[in-house]
């Protein structure tokens, strides 16, 4: 009895948490971003929302944009407030009517989103989503 108590208390310690931890792996997927490409959008900062678990920043891009593909208003993801501080960011980088320039993976479903790559801000600064680097982000 007691060996079958405790291989029960084994799979209850071991599998409960990795069933638990099974959704935040989907959530952390990049499935929905085309990572071989990277689009500039240049427009101005609309919102910043600085939060977990992905801060987001929604750009305008006028109709006056060289690349005409990225008029809109988008919903750029980026990292975890943990990750951007470790990349220079904070709550105050950008306010709304600051102007932009984001490096981004566009959706591959065409919908108005990204994963942002980096952001350059006036001065020439690039600010990165995060330190490490997928196939695409060799720059």
């Amino acid at each position: 009895m007691k060996t079958k108590q405790a291989i029960l208390s084994l799979i209850w310690a071991v599998g409960v948490p990795l069933v638990a931890a099974h959704p935040s792996f989907a959530h952390h997927s990049r499935a929905m971003f085309d990572m071989t490409q990277n689009v500039t959008y240049r427009g101005v900062v609309k919102e910043y929302r600085w939060q977990n678990p992905h801060s987001h920043i929604i750009i305008t891009v006028g109709p006056d944009a060289k690349d005409t593909s990225t008029v809109g208003t988008w919903d750029i993801e980026a990292s975890s407030i943990n990750i951007m501080v470790g990349q220079g960011w904070n709550r105050m980088t950008y306010k709304p009517g600051d102007p932009i320039t984001v490096v981004a993976h566009p959706m591959k479903n065409g919908s108005k989103g990204a994963l942002l790559f980096y952001a350059i801000k006036p001065d020439g600064t690039r600010l990165y989503r995060a330190q490490h680097r997928y196939a695409s982000e060799a720059q």
